[in-house]
């Protein structure tokens, strides 16, 4: 036998066609024994080596509904991957944060950062591990681009099959309920329009079991953008967690990642500009989470493709609103479910001529292929979507919104419910828990726009959810009287007047830090415009009086994050 470098080279020279193309880097070289032998105490037999393995990503822990299951749907995905004679899977775990349960607190300072754990830890198994192929399975908020964003950084054949959306819950008294009717529950108290015994029903009662928040809040938004971005299979974002299909969709899972190791069909070969632009005419339609905006930033440039906060406006523009759905609306995720899901809600964007119908999807056929034989929606027998002519807003609700307070830009969420304008007098909180402590002194009043300041992605840091002040504001009966803007973050959940993601962020003297109590403030959905009633010398005079706050925290993650991370026009990426 030949001896040296070059047999050994001759050893590893395969056919281009195999598809364990990464893995047999270890399960096939002499030199990597100690990889084989590894492999072999896991269960790998001979034959075994020479398998595709399938790395099987499920963001699973027991702690919240969105995510108790996923190991569970993880395991049936490995049988049905195990179950073909080309493939071997291998499951792991990364971790999550319960954006519900963190709410209003300090905890929801690491819901966002969770993001880029997420992404940097599946990329961290996948590239040390050689895994030829990649099924993530997330559940809550930030689970879905942070699987997404790993896929595009490995660029191995991928699949997200997500965990589904929960049930809807029923209060002793027969009201439907979700998460965000325990929000509104305490507004609610705290104004005396119900009891402490009818807000502790609600809280009893609204998560029945597993399954992500029920409405167009940003866990099924996100699910339903990377759907029609064709990284999921079709019925993926609107099956529900306990249902039937989504365990059939575990069982699809398999095949459709054999056929894309076959034709080695990669993420970046599915998502192009074209594809998130259908991710943005979906969320406009459905009436999705402003948080969209921040995560379709950062998976275009995780995939180097040119996106920009005013690609949103340009198809916000020309896209209806034709979802009924909550926190706006009436409906929820599983009655997208029942009357034919996501897939028909595609059907008829395409017959609108909204959606890109040749962008290739992970099923290896096109967008327009795969609404072939799809029944079509009856808009007699529902209306959780609408027909155009029946519209909620002629446009999307999605509103890219600049002026002398957000000349970075700003992101507002308006469905033409509370009006398109608002002017107010500046009530000013440096933070998310001031506002909330000023809700419950009575410290708000009709006509206020009130401003929470200090809780962007460096000053928070984190960049805090504000789905505890708005649904305060909504509980109390305010949301058709005063405004709301903030440089933080606003829940799927959040609904009212609401301006947010205003850059730049107070905490780098972003003209919201200069705001004064008393100060006039205008907001206009249809000039897209964020105002104050300063001259530019005022500005500036103020500007040189202001005095940067300390920064919130000196070590761990949440300071490496504050200290990396980017403006929230640019996506809060941390690896730019």
């Amino acid at each position: 036998m030949a001896s040296g470098y070059g047999a050994v080279k001759a050893e590893i020279a395969y056919d281009d066609g195999a598809i364990n193309r990464t893995s047999r880097t270890l399960t096939q070289p002499k030199q990597q024994g100690a990889s084989q032998a590894m492999l072999h105490a896991v269960g790998m037999n001979k034959e075994d080596l020479n398998k595709a393995q399938v790395g099987i990503c499920s963001v699973w822990y027991q702690g919240n509904p969105c995510n108790m299951h996923l190991l569970s749907l993880g395991e049936d995905v490995k049988k049905a991957v195990d179950k073909d004679s080309q493939m071997y899977g291998f499951q792991f775990n990364t971790v999550g944060v319960s954006d519900g349960m963190s709410m209003g607190t300090k905890g929801m300072m690491y819901s966002l950062p969770s993001r880029e754990i997420i992404a940097d830890s599946i990329e961290t198994v996948m590239g040390a591990q050689f895994y030829d192929a990649l099924v993530t399975i997330p559940g809550c908020d930030k689970n879905m681009p942070g699987c997404v964003m790993a896929m595009l950084r490995m660029n191995r054949p991928s699949v997200m099959l997500y965990g589904g959306t929960i049930a809807s819950g029923r209060s002793c008294k027969g009201e439907s309920l979700d998460i965000v009717s325990t929000f509104e529950a305490y507004g609610k108290f705290i104004t005396g329009t119900i009891t402490d015994a009818d807000r502790a029903d609600i809280v009893e009662h609204a998560c029945p079991g597993a399954g992500a928040c029920g409405g167009m809040y940003t866990a099924n938004t996100m699910a339903t953008a990377i759907e029609a971005m064709g990284l999921s299979l079709p019925y993926s974002s609107s099956s529900p967690a306990l249902s039937a299909e989504k365990r059939a969709e575990c069982e699809r899972v398999a095949p459709a990642i054999k056929a894309m190791l076959e034709r080695n069909l990669k993420p970046l070969d599915i998502m192009t500009k074209k594809s998130l632009e259908n991710a943005i005419v979906i969320v406009n339609a459905m009436g999705g989470s402003t948080n969209a905006v921040l995560h379709l930033l950062a998976i275009a440039a995780t995939g180097n493709i040119q996106l920009d906060i005013d690609d949103f406006q340009r198809i916000g523009e020309k896209t209806a609103l034709i979802a009924d759905l909550k926190p706006s609306g009436k409906y929820l995720m599983e009655d997208v479910h029942r009357i034919g899901g996501t897939p028909a809600v595609m059907k008829y964007l395409l017959k609108l001529g909204w959606l890109h119908g040749d962008c290739m999807t992970c099923t290896g056929m096109t967008v327009a292929q795969n609404a072939v034989g799809i029944p079509d929606l009856d808009f007699e027998a529902q209306g959780v979507i609408r027909p155009l002519e029946r519209c909620i807003q002629k446009t999307g609700n999605i509103k890219i919104v600049r002026g002398n307070l957000a000349p970075e830009g700003s992101v507002a969420k308006i469905t033409g419910k509370e009006g398109t304008r608002f002017t107010g007098k500046a009530n000013v909180f440096d933070s998310e828990d001031a506002m909330m402590k000023g809700m419950e002194q009575g410290k708000i009043s009709k006509g206020d726009f009130i401003v929470i300041r200090y809780e962007g992605p460096k000053g928070g840091p984190g960049m805090r959810e504000m789905l505890g002040p708005t649904s305060a504001i909504v509980g109390a009966g305010l949301h058709k009287d005063v405004a709301l803007m903030t440089d933080g973050r606003f829940s799927g959940g959040s609904h009212g007047f609401i301006i947010g993601h205003v850059s730049p962020e107070a905490a780098v003297g972003g003209p919201i830090a200069l705001i004064r109590n008393g100060d006039m403030i205008t907001v206009d959905a249809d000039t897209r415009e964020l105002n104050v009633d300063l001259t530019e010398e005022d500005m500036k005079a103020r500007l040189a009086e202001w005095v940067p706050k300390p920064m919130p925290v000196t070590s761990g993650y949440l300071f490496k994050f504050a200290k990396l991370v980017t403006s929230a026009s640019l996506g809060c990426l941390t690896d730019r």
